[in-house]
This record gives structure tokens, C-alpha cells and sequence, in this order.
């Protein structure tokens, strides 16, 4: 096999994994805080079983509890479906405002073991290009792993699309010691992009020409 394509590969298999592991990581924990709140209410409802009186409070807090972990598993997995989806089509029409709001929140485990914050900042209009969604959102992922890197811990990094002549762009930052070099992020063959550094402006932008 061409040693490109395998790398490309191997990428993207790397990537899924990560993603997959991190994803199924939060819902297997939000499946226990709902498993031990469920103990509890089987608890209440035995000590009411032996005539002592229910605190409604107290159920109502554990329902509650209970309601949230449902929404942010279902949340979970309804962004886990759309990035397996992403591989569905090799080459399709999409929005950098909704991608990057998909890899924002896939990538939140990841950020908070680095100790950063993403704020990501859409345009008022939609920033379409036609590309490969999932070696799109590969490509984001090696770039905002790099970033995070670059930013040290406690610093907050903004992803903000812009629409080109050729294309699209997205710009991470700010990022005051990031070093571009001939090992930096090895991006998704699938799609045309390359990586800049402004150092002016304190970005690494990710430029992505339209197929």
C-alpha cells in the first residue's frame, strides 16, 4: 500500500478511536451517577416500605439528578451518531460553523485534561465548502491537539471559520508560543490543507481549498 494512503490510514483510525474511547468514557460515567441515584431511590422506597415517611425533596433532587445525566448521555451520543456519520460520504457540501461546534464538543474531555477552555466563534453566515467531512474534522482534531499543546494549560483557545477566495480557513488562537515545524500536525490526505502560523496575530490557521 502507497506509504501516504497508509498513513492516512492510520490517522484516521487513531482519530476514531480516540474520539470513540473519549465519547463512550462520559456515558459510561453518566450511566453511573444514574445507576447509584436509582440505588438510592430503591433505598427510599424501602425505608418506605417499613412506614418511614418519604422526603419529597429528596426524591424530587434524585429524579432531577437523574434527567440531567439522561440529557447529557443522550447529548453524547447524538454527537458520537453525527461524527460516525461523517464518514458516510467521501465528499460533501458542509458548514464550519456546525463542524466546528461538533468538534467542540467532542474535544471537551480532551481540553479539560489540558486544562483549556474552546470558545468557538461563528460567523453570522454559514461558511460552506465541499470536502470529506470526517478527514475535515480529522484535520481540525491534529490541529486543535496541537494548539492546546501550544497554549499551555489555563488558557482559553477560539476557532473562528472565515470564508476564502479558494475555500475556507480556520483560525486557532491566540497561541503566543506556537513553533510550526516539519513534524507539526501531519494532516488528513483525504482533504487539500496545510497549516500556517500569523505571528502577528498570535493564530495558527488551518487553510482548506474547496473541491
Amino acid at each position: 500500500m502507497n506509504t501516504t494512503l497508509q498513513k492516512n490510514k492510520d490517522t484516521g483510525l487513531l482519530f476514531f478511536g480516540k474520539v470513540t474511547a473519549s465519547v463512550t468514557h462520559d456515558v459510561k460515567n453518566s450511566l453511573a451517577t444514574i445507576n447509584e441515584n436509582a440505588g438510592l431511590l430503591t433505598d427510599y422506597a424501602a425505608m418506605a416500605a417499613r412506614g418511614k415517611p418519604l422526603d419529597p425533596e429528596r426524591v424530587n433532587a434524585l429524579a432531577v439528578r437523574i434527567m440531567d445525566q439522561v440529557k447529557r448521555a443522550d447529548a453524547l451520543l447524538k454527537n458520537m451518531n453525527r461524527f460516525a456519520h461523517s464518514v458516510d460520504d467521501s465528499l460533501k457540501k458542509v458548514d464550519l460553523n456546525e463542524i466546528l461546534q461538533l468538534l467542540a464538543a467532542l474535544s471537551v474531555r480532551f481540553a479539560a485534561m489540558c486544562e483549556t477552555t474552546l470558545d468557538v466563534r461563528p460567523s453570522s453566515d454559514p461558511v460552506e465548502i465541499e470536502t470529506s467531512p470526517f478527514g475535515l474534522l480529522n484535520a481540525l482534531f491534529l490541529c486543535l491537539e496541537f494548539a492546546m499543546a501550544a497554549a499551555g494549560r489555563g488558557r482559553s483557545i477560539d476557532l473562528r471559520p472565515e470564508k476564502t477566495a479558494t475555500g475556507a480557513c480556520v483560525h486557532f488562537g491566540p497561541l503566543p508560543d506556537a513553533v510550526i515545524s516539519d513534524q507539526d500536525p501531519c494532516l488528513a490526505a483525504s482533504i487539500d490543507a496545510r497549516l500556517v502560523k500569523n505571528t502577528e496575530a498570535g493564530t495558527l490557521t488551518l487553510i482548506i481549498s474547496d473541491r
